[in-house]
């Protein structure tokens, strides 16, 4: 009986294995450029919101007294307070500072933008608050101001 020669490639072993190979190639992404693409696309999405309040503030109380019907405070206070948050949050995760907080304070934003204002933009709302629970839990990543600030206090980890 003569060996049949094996093609590593085109035998089943061998097709799994490339298949293994090939979809593990983004496990070697570093973590902290998913964290800084995370931090820089939420912040953006806040960043954009805040610049367009601040951009016609007059539209934007009439929006919180009339359309976004928020029960519990004041479209006067509500209206300042949003946008204060939205642009600090949006700094504080660009730069990577203090960016748990950040992130918590646009997760704030986001679960009441979901509950009160607008419940039927779930998807978008759950995608910028993925992106945030992973700054919370994860923090900003080597890239951050926060990683440079560990290391000039010594905390070198």
């Amino acid at each position: 009986m003569t060996a049949i020669p094996e093609y590593s490639s085109f035998t089943p072993a061998g097709l799994v294995g490339f298949y293994r190979r090939v979809i593990k190639l983004p496990e070697r992404i570093p973590l902290s450029l998913v964290q800084l693409a995370s931090r820089i696309a939420v912040a953006h999405v806040f960043w954009q919101s805040a610049q367009t309040k601040l951009a016609s503030w007059p539209v934007t109380l009439q929006l919180f007294a009339n359309e976004y019907n928020l029960p519990f405070i004041d479209p006067s206070i509500a209206a300042p307070l949003a946008t204060t948050a939205e642009i600090t949050g949006s700094v504080l995760l660009f730069l990577g500072l203090f960016s748990r907080l950040g992130a918590l304070m646009l997760l704030g934003i986001v679960s009441v933008i979901q509950i009160f204002v607008f419940p039927e933009n779930w998807a978008e709302h759950l995608l910028w608050a993925s992106l945030l629970l992973l700054v919370l839990t994860r923090g900003a990543g080597v890239i951050s101001v926060d990683r440079l600030a560990d290391w000039a206090f010594g905390r070198r980890a």
